[in-house]
């Protein structure tokens, strides 16, 4: 019995330092998916550096009772195009490009909420709601509508896509769903549980049948090969696919076949 007792002691001397190890790292696990999920859109959206001035504008849409400011160029032409940022993507030094890219097109860039000059905090479900606001107003004015989503702006012009007649659609480093593309970046939290905005560009895009054009960077480093492989691949139509060569997710703009793609596509 002496022999026995002394066996339990030894095994609770081991255990004891190993079970405060696990459970630290319980306690560290719980504490980084508490962060993940109070901190979400702090860590997706990013606002800060695409400041413009409200008077640097010339277009203002009321969405709701919230008031958006921007800029149209081209705008007697018929015919127009609604352009959707990236992330962190400043429109403000973006357009003069842009502009030159479609000079038969009316060309409407309105930052999202909380983004340029524009107030408010920036969700999945107002972007959408602005996304809806815009696409009316500029329809009053012009018969047919193409749209482009880059990055972020792509889940924005997918869900634009599944409810307006949207003449074509261009998306730019596209993803499937961001919950794909937040788990390939966090591979040991339980994103599909955390994750509140979640841009399901697939499940939009099931019925479009519109022409869609992709343009990829073949050295994306922040939307995964296989997020817009399952896209192209779950598209109920043929879209074209553009793969810029040597280029990264926010240098993809750089290379001349990137205007030339979109320019051809778009007119």
């Amino acid at each position: 019995m002496a022999g026995s007792r002394d066996d339990i002691t030894v095994w609770t001397v081991m255990w004891r330092p190993l079970a405060c190890i696990v459970g630290l790292a319980a306690l560290l696990y719980v504490s980084f998916c508490v962060y993940l999920y109070l901190d979400q859109r702090n860590l997706l959206y990013f606002p800060e550096a695409t400041h413009i001035d409200a008077t640097d504008t010339n277009f203002s849409l009321a969405s709701g009772q919230f008031q958006l400011k921007g800029c149209v160029f081209n705008g007697e032409q018929p015919d127009a195009l609604l352009y959707f940022g990236g992330n962190a993507e400043n429109l403000g030094t973006e357009r003069n490009s842009i502009k030159a890219m479609f000079p038969a097109r009316a060309i409407y860039l309105v930052p999202y909420r909380g983004y340029g000059p524009n107030g408010g905090e920036p969700t999945e479900k107002a972007l959408f709601s602005d996304a809806l606001a815009l696409f009316d107003n500029v329809h009053a004015h012009h018969a047919k509508i193409a749209v482009i989503g880059r990055s972020l702006g792509s889940g924005v012009a997918s869900y634009l896509a599944s409810q307006r007649p949207v003449e074509k659609l261009a998306l730019v480093t596209p993803f499937d769903n961001l919950a794909n593309v937040a788990q390939s970046h966090y591979p040991m939290a339980p994103v599909g549980w955390l994750l509140k905005d979640r841009y399901d560009s697939l499940r939009y895009l099931k019925n479009f049948i519109s022409p869609i054009l992709i343009i990829r960077a073949e050295d994306d480093e922040v939307v995964p090969p296989e997020s817009t492989d399952r896209l192209i691949a779950g598209l109920p139509k043929k879209p074209s696919v553009i793969m810029i060569k040597n280029a990264g997710h926010n240098s993809v703009s750089d290379d001349p076949a990137y205007a030339g793609a979109l320019s051809s596509f778009v007119q």
